[in-house]
Order: structure tokens, then C-alpha cells, then sequence
């Protein structure tokens, strides 16, 4: 008897816990916890991989990227500078300037000679970073063909017209650490222009 009683509880554990399993197998949490065990080293260690070979290209691209980007703005910046002293000599029926004080720094004057001269804006290259300064960088030649001369001796100074007062063309040169060059001033007619030194001749 004891023996045929002791089967019999076994069965029933055995068949509790056999529906107990399957209960845990059906039951929608489940697989849910089986699906969050989360990544294993190898597959890190490929993404790492895989991350460091893209930032291995990325990185020397950006580098070279970034000096040139910091030029062109500077360049753009002192283009804008000139359209400012222009149409402001215009509005004010008055002398406006770009002068260059010394170093790399140059400053939008307003009103330029007059009573109420004001400083309207000052810029001093460097701060752009890269190495921004004037310069001839790797331009051989200026806009007319000459040797360059990357600062003009005298502000360059717009009259009520909108012309320069020596109605002559004068430009500014800008570079780079990388060497990069870029140009910008005025021609005879008064225009505001902006070029790039691309190895063989200005664009």
C-alpha cells in the first residue's frame, strides 16, 4: 500500500509541475522575457569595431573640412562688412570705411571723418580659429595679375555715391593655416565682390 501511495503522489507532483511548465511556456509574458536578455560581447564588440573604422574616416575628413569652413565665413563676414559701410554711406549721405588699425583686425567706421565718427564694428580674425588671417596663403598673384599686398595702406572708404573715394579697386586678402586664399573689396564701379584663389586663378 505504501509503495502504490507513494507512486501516486509522485504522479500528481510530476503532473503539477508538468502544467505549471506549460502554463509558464504559453503564458504572453513569457517569450517577452526571453527577447530582453539583452546583446552578447560579440555583437558589442562589432559595433565597436564597426564605430571606430567610421570615425577613422570621418575624423582627417573633418579636419580638413573645418579650417576652410572658418575662412570662407570670415570672408563672407568682411564682404558683408564692405555692403555695410556702402549702403550706409549712401543712407547717411556721408563717408563710411573699412580700416585696418594693425594686426588682424579691421573695423566698419561710421560716418568716417566727421564730427560724430563712430566705430561701427570691429573683427579681429583669430578669434574665427584655424589660423584666420590676412594673407596671400597660396595665391601668387593679386586680382590684377600683381604681387599681392594682402592689406591696402589706406581704410577703404565709400562716398555718398556708393563708389570709393579714389574710385579705384581695392581688395583684401584672406588665408588660412591650411593656405587656402580668398578675396574680397571693391572694383572701379563701386560692386562688392568675392573670390577664391582655386591654384591656377581666381573664381
Amino acid at each position: 500500500m505504501k509503495s502504490a501511495f507513494a507512486d501516486f503522489i509522485k504522479l500528481r507532483t510530476q503532473g503539477r509541475t508538468g502544467d505549471q511548465n506549460h502554463m509558464k511556456r504559453t503564458h504572453p509574458l513569457y517569450d517577452l522575457g526571453r527577447k530582453q536578455r539583452g546583446f552578447t560581447m560579440i555583437e558589442v564588440l562589432i559595433v565597436i569595431v564597426i564605430l571606430s573604422i567610421l570615425l577613422s574616416i570621418a575624423i582627417p575628413g573633418y579636419s580638413r573640412w573645418l579650417p576652410n569652413y572658418r575662412l570662407k565665413g570670415a570672408a563672407r563676414d568682411f564682404y558683408s562688412s564692405l555692403q555695410i559701410a556702402k549702403s550706409g554711406a549712401i543712407r547717411d549721405r556721408v563717408d563710411w570705411a573699412v580700416d585696418f588699425p594693425g594686426g588682424n583686425v579691421y573695423r566698419v567706421v561710421a560716418r568716417y571723418g566727421s564730427d560724430d565718427e563712430a566705430v561701427f564694428k570691429i573683427v579681429n580674425l583669430p578669434d574665427y580659429g584655424s589660423n584666420v588671417s590676412f594673407g596671400a596663403g597660396s595665391a601668387t598673384e593679386d586680382l590684377n595679375g600683381n604681387s599681392i599686398t594682402a592689406v591696402p595702406e589706406s581704410p577703404i572708404i565709400f562716398n555718398s555715391r556708393g563708389f570709393t573715394t579714389d574710385e579705384t579697386a581695392v581688395f583684401v586678402y584672406l588665408t588660412n593655416r591650411m593656405n587656402t586664399s580668398f578675396a574680397a573689396g571693391t572694383l572701379i564701379s563701386g560692386a562688392v565682390v568675392l573670390r577664391k584663389w582655386n591654384a591656377s586663378g581666381w573664381e
